[in-house]
């Protein structure tokens, strides 16, 4: 799955705040993602985040 920064996310499951929109603030091995409620970020494993993604919002297109 190509995922780059600033892409719009959905997650399966909400955040504690309600909310389930992230948008991804840094790619790698692990990911940090910032969530559009309440603007907590936290990092996240590249195989957890793909699993745990619904669907892609918007994507930015970096090339």
């Amino acid at each position: 799955m190509q995922l780059n920064v600033g892409d719009l996310v959905r997650l399966r499951k909400p955040h504690p705040c309600g909310n389930t929109d992230w948008k991804i603030m840094r790619t790698g091995m692990d990911f940090r993602i910032q969530c559009l409620g309440c603007q907590h970020q936290a990092w996240i494993s590249r195989v957890k985040l793909e699993r745990q993604i619904k669907e892609i919002l918007h994507q930015n297109d970096k090339q």
